[in-house]
């Protein structure tokens, strides 16, 4: 005599055997994937830097280290502030937002590629009329009453929709692509807003030299007036010669508050850089110090990798591989989507029977859908698809170039600067020489006063150019570092500096 569990036995069987055959079917469909398989888009051959002998181009690999560049210039304030920065600057902090979006999604695409299971359960009791089971001997209907019902289910179900065409495995790439360009778009937003600090910095340090010469040059300038004063006072020269000497010190004066304007200003830029309300970033915290210009030496040449470090490039090749992705997926819709589902349960009347062996219920399950017709919809995505791939490239393409001429111009500009500052500074030279000379021969008398304001107006301004020709090469030199993507000391975030 047969038990229960030998009668089971051949239809656990039958059941296994089919959920191997589906398995298999499955199987052999899959890894068909539909869709161009992702190359990096090519770009022109350029060898070396017109500039700069010795520097030459490279691929992106924006992962390198970059360390923290702006301790070339031996700047401790700069220093403490780029801390700062990192860990407060607000634009930042969206970036850094973004990328967890970016990774969260990556997590949930990865997540369909796999079975999902569900437990559901539920119990419910009903009643219905019985209708009338009797007359009485007045005609009367009795007996009426209801049927009550109860039912409970317990089961197990499971889905899974395999990646037969591709379409789930390019949604995960494609996530992942963006997700790397998200994380390129965090370095680019970090060196773009220490960039901006360093360069805020290096302005206001110069409003500061500036500040100093105006107050050295007030000084000789109300000597003059002195000078003017007394020879007027003693019948030497008209009243003009005063005249003209309290305007040239008035007009310096103004220049003078108008530097606190520009001081007040770039405080304020850096303060909100840092993460901080400007009202709360006072004085005390970017103190007037004297500036020392220290540059770092740029070398005759550099290895490969530099350029490859610039995140902006880094982002762009990404986004043509998230396009690229893009395409497949779009194509695996001109094929039909699979589907397998399963479910183990069991269900009764009463509570007490639920987990009997008669009360088991079960199903294997697979679907295909195929659309036959939606007027070209398919094509005109998987066009769309295609243009959005084109246009990816052609944004990568035209980020890289733009990159080579920032180098180009950095590179060139840091040469041409040298020569300036040198011509500047023998200019100060001369010009701070004929200023005394020509104060000399007007207290002597041989000259007009109208020279001698001719005289200092030139040397003041020559020292003022001296001033801006340092702080243009350090800009300079910041500008450099971000158009090659963090320096240019590959694996090291330090590097020697020299004074200017």
């Amino acid at each position: 005599m047969s038990t229960p569990s030998s009668r089971r036995m051949p239809a656990l069987r039958s059941r296994g055997a089919f959920a191997i055959k589906l398995a298999c079917a499955v199987l052999l469909v899959a890894g068909c994937a539909v869709g161009p398989t992702y190359q990096r888009p090519a770009m022109p051959d350029v060898l070396a830097y017109k500039q700069a002998e010795g520097w030459v181009a490279a691929a992106p690999a924006d992962m390198l280290e970059r360390g923290p560049w702006w301790q070339l210039f031996e700047d401790p304030v700069l220093n403490a502030l780029a801390e700062q920065l990192a860990v407060s600057n607000q634009n930042v902090a969206q970036a850094v937002a973004a990328y967890a979006q970016a990774r969260a999604i990556v997590r949930e695409q990865r997540a369909s590629i796999f079975p999902a299971v569900t437990l559901d359960g539920g119990g419910s009791r009903s009643a219905s009329s019985t209708g009338v089971t009797s007359i009485n001997a007045n005609g009367v209907a009795t007996g009426g009453g209801s049927r009550i019902r109860s039912s409970y289910q317990v089961g197990v179900g499971g889905s899974w929709e395999p990646d037969v065409w591709g379409r789930l495995g390019r949604t995960v790439d494609s996530a992942s692509a963006s997700a790397s360009a998200s994380a390129a778009d965090l370095a680019s937003a970090r060196l773009s807003a220490q960039g901006e600090l360093a360069i805020n910095y290096i302005a206001l340090r110069q409003v500061d030299a500036q500040h100093v010469l105006l107050g050295e040059t007030l000084e000789g300038y109300q000597r003059t007036l002195q000078i003017a004063s007394n020879r007027y006072e003693a019948g030497i020269v008209a009243k003009t010669d005063v005249l003209q000497a309290q305007s040239q010190l008035a007009s310096a004066q103004a220049e003078e508050a108008g530097l606190a304007r520009q001081r007040a200003q770039l405080e304020h830029a850096i303060a909100v850089l840092v993460g901080q309300a400007p009202g709360n970033f006072t004085l005390a915290a970017l103190p007037p110090r004297s500036w020392k210009p220290v540059l770092p030496d740029v070398p005759t040449g550099v290895p490969s990798i530099l350029l490859q470090r610039r995140p902006d490039i880094a982002a762009a090749e990404r986004r043509v591989a998230a396009a690229n992705e893009q395409i497949g997926i779009a194509q695996s819709a001109y094929y039909p989507s699979v589907s397998l589902s399963a479910s183990y349960g069991l269900g009764a009347s009463q509570l007490s029977n639920l987990f009997s062996a008669s009360s088991t219920l079960w199903s294997l399950g697979l679907s295909a859908a195929q659309t036959l017709f939606n007027a070209g919809a398919t094509g005109a995505r998987v066009d769309r698809a295609q243009a959005a791939q084109k246009q990816a490239v052609a944004a990568y393409r035209q980020t890289v170039l733009a990159a080579f001429q920032d180098v180009e111009d950095q590179l060139a500009a840091t040469r041409v600067l040298l020569r300036q500052q040198q011509l500047r500074q023998q200019a100060s030279t001369a010009a701070d020489q004929v200023e005394q000379q020509t104060l000399n021969r007007y207290r002597s008398g041989q000259i007009s006063f109208t020279e001698v304001i001719a005289a200092q107006t030139t040397a003041l301004n020559a020292r003022r150019a001296l001033v801006q020709a340092m702080a243009d090469r350090q800009t300079t030199a910041v500008a450099l570092i971000q158009a090659l993507g963090g320096g240019w000391q590959a694996g090291s975030g330090s590097g020697s500096g020299s004074g200017s």
